[in-house]
């Protein structure tokens, strides 16, 4: 079966389409897809299918230009984080925290994203993306009334593909890139508990509720464009550094992330005073430019003071270094080796207390005395996940 696509990577890359296997695991329900939307799908619905296999809880994961933007399981939602992402007071069910938290790890990122959810679409789920700018779900099933209301989004165009929970690919996978075939084996990997039993710091206490977090960040990494560093909070992606070619910078890419996820639910940012008639996406770049303050040119903060209905106070770095220090139980995952002690240098600084990355550098000891500096557990998983 053949799908004829909206367009390749750009809107001049014309024809593009779609081959699917026979019979048919993949469903367009509504919209019309094109090439990227469909790597994104492809993505989004591994890693929240993998997520739901490993950890058993509800998976979901918001995709931008081939990597996750974020990922999460399901989980009650603290009262500052619905505040910092503007959430209204509802009871949302387990699929819909599980997408809500995806989502709030990077919203900027977010913003436009391809969803992929391991559970069957409900309407708590639809009615959270009827709000949300998006341009694509992907999901094993929707309820009669959540399709209805997805339907309506986008002036109806937004992309529904359902998606059959039992398909497997063959173990072989090929790709043609100019002219060129390739193939290998694919990554079929199951990462699992198993893998992060070697503790290689002093430290060695791994409560149950970090190792899951760590295989959550860790099985995100295996969907994300590599160089690749995760950090990850309580079930969920706060800050993924993807697609760099040295590791220091994905690991500063990945803790400056996290450590706007922090600030975003400081006591002085939830208590931002916004001008009247701000949407949400609005309200959202304003707070990711307060965080930024000092870096901002006048004409950029004088801009942003329009926005609000009085001058804010601004925050002192004691002042962001004492909050980001208040979460505990904050982790790091890379998808290969760490080869240096910076990353761990630079982790320390946003509080990161657990890493797991493959082991086998040269400098295994020096990293390893670095974390045992800071008092980090460490383990050594022995995996190397990259995607390219």
């Amino acid at each position: 079966m053949k799908i004829d696509l909206k367009y390749g990577c750009n809107p001049h890359q014309i024809p593009a389409s779609l081959t699917l296997p026979d019979p048919s695991p993949l469903i367009v329900l509504n919209g019309k897809p094109g090439y990227i939307n469909i790597l994104d799908a492809l993505g989004a619905w591994q890693l929240a299918r993998e997520l739901k296999t490993v950890t058993g809880v509800p998976g979901a994961a918001s995709f931008k230009h081939t990597s996750p933007a974020g990922a999460a399981i399901a989980g009650a939602l603290s009262e500052d984080f619905r505040k910092s992402q503007f959430l209204p007071e509802e009871e949302l069910s387990p699929v819909a925290t599980a997408y809500v938290k995806a989502r709030g790890g990077d919203r900027m990122s977010s913003f436009g994203d391809v969803v992929g959810v391991s559970e069957i679409v409900d309407v708590s789920l639809a009615r959270v993306l009827k709000r949300e700018v998006s341009d694509l779900i992907i999901a094993p099933g929707f309820e009669t009334d959540a399709l209805e209301i997805l339907k309506r989004k986008k002036n109806g165009n937004y992309i529904i593909l359902q998606v059959d929970p039992d398909y497997h690919p063959p173990e072989i996978e090929t790709r043609e890139i100019f002219g060129f075939r390739l193939q290998q084996r694919r990554n079929d990997l199951q990462i699992s508990k198993d893998h992060f039993r070697n503790i290689v710091t002093n430290n060695k206490l791994l409560p149950a509720d970090i190792l899951e977090t760590l295989l959550v960040a860790t099985i995100a990494l295996k969907y994300t464009q590599s160089n690749s560093v995760c950090v990850a909070f309580d079930g969920q992606v706060i800050g993924m550094g993807a697609g760099q070619q040295s590791r220091i910078h994905c690991t500063r890419l990945a803790c400056d992330k996290a450590d706007k996820w922090f600030l975003q639910q400081h006591p002085k940012i939830l208590s931002l005073n916004f001008a009247d008639g701000l949407k949400r996406p609005d309200k959202a770049n304003v707070v990711d430019q307060y965080i930024l303050w000092d870096q901002l040119s006048s004409p950029e903060q004088n801009a942003l003071l329009l926005k609000l209905k009085k001058k804010p106070e601004l925050l002192s770095n004691e002042e962001r270094l004492n909050w980001i220090r208040k979460f505990e139980g904050v982790c790091l995952s890379s998808d290969a080796y760490i080869p240096f002690r910076d990353n761990i240098d630079r982790a320390n600084r946003s509080n990161v207390k657990y890493i797991a990355q493959a082991g086998s550098s040269l400098r295994d000891e020096e990293v390893t005395q670095a974390a045992n500096e800071y008092d980090i557990v460490m383990v050594h998983t022995g995996l190397r996940c990259f995607l390219h």
